[in-house]
């Protein structure tokens, strides 16, 4: 067999398995917050790679994770990309959920969630997060990845859980508020809306969650199981777009190394954030969470997570991180 004949029986081949792009583009609907944890859609969008496989993505907004699980599983929604949960856990346990790609995770120099105190706690002795026992935190809902931090913490900081109060107060806004007004003495958020209210002073910054918790994956794409078994072309054409984005965002924060450093393609990219998130392009790059450039699944962390929240009671029901993770489409790595 010569050289240019091999040549266009790989190709060939190649041609073969790709996916197929439709004429006419399909419309799909994909759940998720306006936070900058999930910088793959609105990128992948404004650079048309989602066009380019034949997809029109519609971005369908909620205020927290697990209404974004409860959505996909109920077909309201073709995928989600939002944190991992007690109940994203309970509703794959169940059969329903498979997870295909990471976005937002924590990183040493990266950073997503964060630890806040309201000034009235601050000045009441809450300076670091091991003064926290003795005081309520507000989370959105409870077994939410923000409840996990707590956990993480206290593991670290040798405190249980028991000596913390979490209070679910719904929505991040509510989280929010609640610091402002002085009614929670801490708080754990996702960076973004927080990054204009702490610089104006009305709420204090304890830490944030890569720099003392890291090395998990915090939030991830998904989709249904019936999805994943019948619409095999449509995800594979998803993922290809998704993960030219996910490497974009990569580029412009990070060294091909993971290191935390801006290239010239990160004023671009912090404008699209910026027009996304509505926070502004200056204070994200002071905080730019962590991505993996080929958006692959950590699956230790997420059998870590699930072992977590059944030790906790807030999940029902058990489910393998390799089940979880459907590796038709989903790229696994193992980072300890």
């Amino acid at each position: 067999m010569n050289a240019r004949f091999a040549c266009a029986l790989f190709a060939g081949a190649m041609l073969l398995s790709a996916p197929a792009i439709p004429a006419q583009a399909e419309t799909i609907k994909v759940g998720l917050s306006k936070l900058v944890s999930y910088p793959a859609m609105p990128i992948g969008i404004a650079h048309g790679y989602f066009k380019e496989q034949g997809i029109d993505a519609e971005m369908v907004f909620f205020d927290s994770a697990q209404p974004i699980a409860i959505a996909v599983a109920s077909g309201a929604v073709d995928f989600g990309v939002s944190g991992l949960s007690a109940g994203f856990y309970t509703l794959a346990a169940q059969g329903q959920l498979r997870l295909l790609a990471s976005s937002a995770g924590e990183e040493p120099g990266f950073y997503n969630l964060v630890i806040l105190a309201s000034n009235k706690a601050y000045d009441d002795g809450l300076k670091t997060v091991k003064d926290l026992p003795g005081r309520d935190i507000g989370v959105t809902q409870l077994g939410t990845s923000l409840h996990y931090v707590v956990g993480l913490v206290a593991e670290k900081y040798g405190f249980p859980l028991s000596a913390v109060t979490i209070k679910p107060v719904q929505s991040n806004s509510n989280v929010m508020s609640a610091l402002i007004g002085g009614t929670l003495a801490a708080g754990v958020m996702p960076g973004t809306p927080t990054l204009s209210v702490v610089q104006k002073g009305d709420v204090k910054r304890l830490a944030w969650a890569g720099d003392i918790v890291p090395g998990w994956m915090g939030s991830a794409l998904f989709t249904g199981t019936k999805t994943t078994n019948e619409r095999g072309d449509m995800i594979k054409r998803f993922l290809v777009a998704y993960r030219k984005a996910t490497k974009d965002y990569h580029d412009a924060f990070a060294t091909p190394d993971d290191k935390r450093k801006d290239s010239s393609a990160a004023p671009e990219i912090l404008k699209i954030l910026s027009d996304f998130s509505g926070a502004p392009g200056e204070e994200i790059d002071k905080a730019p969470p962590f991505l993996d450039a080929q958006a692959r699944v950590n699956v230790d962390d997420v059998g870590r997570q699930i072992a977590w929240y059944r030790g906790q009671n807030l999940m029902k029901g058990d489910i393998k991180a390799e089940e979880l993770v459907d590796t038709r489409y989903a790229i696994p790595v193992n980072r300890k």
